[in-house]
């Protein structure tokens, strides 16, 4: 009789400290929980310690760690057993071990994480160059880690006595410089891998014609994909699960008359790892060199004003913060609010604010490049494609004022308006 496969469990750890509360606390768990679910494991058990900051020993205090122990023992008894915890904030080398020699389980931090989500959604030669680098540049400070069973040893060969370096080296630091040497070695290739791709994305965006370039941007998981599905007309993959897409898709997408190319590009995430921000140079390259951005927000997640400070933080980091920008506030069939008592004196919160009002904060805010729609109900969309007609139109004109031909108008029988 066939046996169910095991599927991976796991228990998640984070930190509640002065600039993180526990509400936010809950909000980072929460995601980190989706992560999880998005690699394939079953959160099984969560656990948080206030601190004034991480242990640079440990991560969490040695009380924590030895609670998290009798948690994962006493699943082992009951042969439910954890296989990973899972840490909310990137782990030095020295955390890592300290950590796995306490728990006696695998151990990840949310940047390991990330990296092997990207690794499973990798699917071009293109994405899986990017992925390997950015693995590679994230395991090489953490060699010493993965050879502990063969650390250097006290006599060594030689017959020195324990006199002089070359008799003090044991197998393990023999083997932590034959690994350095290997993945820089790799990892040297796999950046000349790029710099050739960069080479053809380069000029494969200056064949593009004169087309002015839009680009989507966001959050993961806010429907993007699902949003260039729309407008094109195409069926590129949309799931509801973190970095669905890795992969730059672009599309020539035509409002009335106007031609334009709107590309899909890797959503950004809150602590998104440096290495994949530099290995992932051609993708957003695409956001680079766009005349034109289309923020999307998931009005209905509870904490999408920090999402969108993530993104406008991200934007400036890649040197995009003057760009001109439309916010699309996406998911409003799913928007929920609860009215407030009017005997309730205290100042209202988002879950007391209705939609309309939300609409009339922003579009306050942001102004008249602002819009709120459903891409799953296909609500708003006509807005949608009239402001890209206008702001698309003007760019077209600024960028190349002797092309014009592009605007002209035509009625039904082909004739000029």
């Amino acid at each position: 009789m066939a046996t169910k496969p095991h599927s991976e469990r796991c228990v998640l750890v984070a930190l509640s400290t002065k600039s993180q509360n526990e509400r936010k606390t809950k909000e980072y768990l929460d995601e980190l929980e989706f992560l999880a679910s998005t690699a394939g494991a079953e959160c099984v058990e969560r656990f948080t310690q206030r601190m004034d900051g991480p242990s640079s020993v440990t991560y969490v205090g040695s009380g924590k760690l030895q609670e998290i122990r009798s948690f994962i023992d006493q699943c082992d008894e009951a042969e439910e057993p954890i296989d990973i915890a899972i840490f909310d904030d990137e782990l030095s080398a020295k955390q890592l071990q300290n950590i796995e020699k306490v728990l006696g389980v695998r151990v990840l931090d949310r940047t390991s994480l990330i990296l092997d989500i990207f690794a499973m959604r990798a699917r071009t030669a293109n994405a899986k160059t990017q992925v390997e680098l950015a693995q590679n540049q994230y395991m090489l400070p953490r060699l010493r880690r993965m050879w502990t069973h063969l650390e250097r040893q006290g006599g060594g060969s030689g017959g020195g006595g324990g006199k002089g370096m070359v008799g003090l080296r044991g197998p393990g630091e023999t083997q932590l410089e034959m690994d350095r040497r290997i993945i820089l070695s790799r990892m040297a290739l796999l950046k000349k891998r790029l710099a050739e791709i960069d080479k053809q994305k380069t000029t494969q965006r200056q064949g593009r014609g004169r087309l002015i370039r839009v680009a989507l941007v966001g959050y993961t998981n806010v429907g993007k994909s699902t949003l260039i599905n729309l407008l094109s007309g195409s069926d590129v993959f949309a799931e509801n699960k973190l970095f669905a897409t890795l992969d730059t898709t672009v599309r020539k997408i035509i409002v009335q008359n106007l031609p334009f190319l709107l590309s899909d590009t890797v959503g950004f995430i809150r602590k998104l790892p440096t290495e994949l921000v530099s290995s992932f140079k051609s993708t957003l390259d695409e956001v680079r060199e766009a005349d034109l951005l289309l923020h999307v927000v998931d009005v209905s997640h509870p904490e999408f004003e920090e999402q969108i400070e993530v993104v406008t933080r991200t934007l400036a980091d890649l040197g995009c913060a003057e760009k001109p920008v439309i916010t699309i506030f996406n998911k409003i069939d799913a928007y929920r609010w609860v009215e407030k008592d009017p005997d309730d004196l205290t100042p209202p919160t988002r879950e007391n604010i209705s939609l309309s009002e939300l609409q009339r904060t922003w579009m306050a805010r942001l102004g008249e490049d602002t819009l709120f729609i459903s891409a799953r109900e296909k609500t708003g969309l006509e807005n949608l494609r009239a402001m890209l007609y206008r702001r698309v139109r003007e760019l077209h004109v600024q960028k190349y004022p002797y092309n014009d031909f592009l605007f002209t108008q035509y009625d039904t029988e082909g004739n000029p308006l």
